[in-house]
């Protein structure tokens, strides 16, 4: 018998520990309300030969537009009565569920099923004996000094070379090239004014290679192969011939380490004093990897020790995080059409990963749980102002745009498991081993 308040009778099975399917029926008052407001819609927006605006019977609307009209209908319908109907079950959804429906009828009830997968109920295994591995967290001697040349790279000047010099490993290039293959020109084999780095692999292998002692004015031919696996498939394998003219020399002037560059990047005074921060910025990133490392080792012996089944829903959901950031990254970079097949390559090769991070945090919720482990408003709104000053932004911003987006929750869920984890590790007996 459907619910008087809401017309929605439901019910559910358990088909497997992670899939339970929803049977709900919908009353006839329901259904002609949902028909009702259809067809009133309906005749707001369409002109129907012969009527005033809005003034069409509704015998002449359903003539025109009942076969279409129905579609919507029963849209509508499974979206306002889906809540209720998981509601009644007590059923918890992790992602969007199958529906199968027949069109809904005039002076019927209307009915249709629901796949809906839900988090499995995961029985933790023994864990005594459980046992990880960490790597030591340090920094190499000359760790320090590399990063100090990094910077001293990224703050320096490009500088024109004079016309006698002639181009070597280092110098920034800049050329005109036109590429051809047996003869006919290709797209994208040809461009002005690049500016490319001898001796950074940019371009095809052996590109660069072949400009090494030219100078300013100079005009080479390059005969280069493009690689078996090139994006472009059309070029994969393929010989080309590219007619490039040296238009510019220019090298890289570097400043000086010493106070004055160190007060140049606005926090320090010494170079000592940039010398300690890179060195603890270093360890702490080192401290990260050493942790993200014992994570894996652990939960790799947790997760040996016994299996459950993972909700593909989830590991869909993963997943298509990982493409569409990948694509945001990516598609200035690439031709869409080359993209779109790459991202496609990319939806098999990370499937994998993407299914063991499902189940890393979904043991590590069943460790939470058997724990009673929460995260207080207080250590959420903590770890908001750490996000907000690692991002460089205002706290108060960061945290509407959590709250706003719905992602102030799954921020909880995320502190839940690192105490998980913790408590893991404290369990776990802990070998340290080198990093080199």
């Amino acid at each position: 018998m459907a619910d008087p308040q809401t017309g929605v009778h439901a019910t559910s099975e358990i088909t497997s520990p992670i899939l339970r399917v929803l049977s709900v029926q919908v009353d006839e008052a329901r259904v002609a309300k949902a028909f009702d407001s259809a067809y009133r819609d309906l005749g707001k927006r369409v002109n129907v030969r012969g009527f005033r605006p809005g003034k069409a019977p509704r015998s002449v609307l359903q003539k025109l537009y009942g076969p279409s009209l129905a579609e919507d209908i029963e849209r509508a319908l499974v979206a306002e009565t889906l809540p209720a109907a998981v509601d009644q079950t007590g059923i918890e959804p992790i992602a969007e569920p199958s529906i199968e429906a027949e069109a809904p009828v005039m002076g019927a009830a209307f009915s249709y099923t629901a796949k809906i997968e839900v988090r499995p109920e995961i029985e933790l295994p023994d864990l005594n004996g459980l046992s990880a591995e960490q790597p030591a967290a340090s920094v190499a001697d000359d760790a320090v000094d590399s990063e100090l040349e990094r910077l001293r790279e990224r703050r320096s000047n490009l500088v024109e070379e004079t016309p006698d010099v002639d181009l070597a490993t280092g110098h920034f290039a800049t050329i005109d090239y036109v590429g051809r293959i047996d003869g006919e020109g290709f797209e994208g084999g040809s461009a002005q004014g690049v500016t490319l780095e001898i001796g950074s692999n940019q371009f095809i292998p052996g590109f660069e290679d072949q400009l090494v002692g030219a100078a300013i004015g100079d005009d080479r031919e390059v005969r280069v192969t493009f690689p078996e696996d090139y994006g472009a498939e059309h070029l994969a394998g393929k010989e080309a011939v590219f007619a490039v003219h040296i238009a510019g020399v220019k090298r890289r002037e570097v400043p000086e380490l010493d106070d004055e560059f160190a007060k140049g990047l606005g926090e320090f005074e010494t170079l000592a004093e940039l010398r300690d921060r890179i060195g603890a910025d270093l360890l702490a990133a080192a401290e990260r990897e050493s942790r993200q490392a014992l994570r894996k080792s652990l939960l790799d012996g947790l997760l040996g020790r016994f299996d459950f089944p993972v909700p593909p829903g989830l590991v869909e959901r993963r997943l298509g995080s990982r493409l569409e950031m990948a694509h945001r990254e990516l598609h200035q970079s690439f031709p869409e059409d080359e993209l779109h097949a790459q991202l496609g390559r990319w939806r098999e090769e990370w499937r994998p990963d993407a299914e063991r991070d499902v189940r890393e945090e979904l043991v590590l919720d069943a460790v939470g749980a058997a724990q009673g482990f929460e995260a207080s408003d207080e250590a959420v709104d903590a770890k908001l102002e750490e996000l907000a000053r690692d991002q460089g932004i205002d706290p108060q911003r960061l945290r509407k745009a959590y709250e706003e987006g719905g992602m102030r929750q799954a921020l909880s869920a995320s502190l839940v498991r690192d105490q998980a984890f913790d408590w893991l590790a404290e369990q776990a007996e802990i070998r340290e081993i080198s990093n080199s």
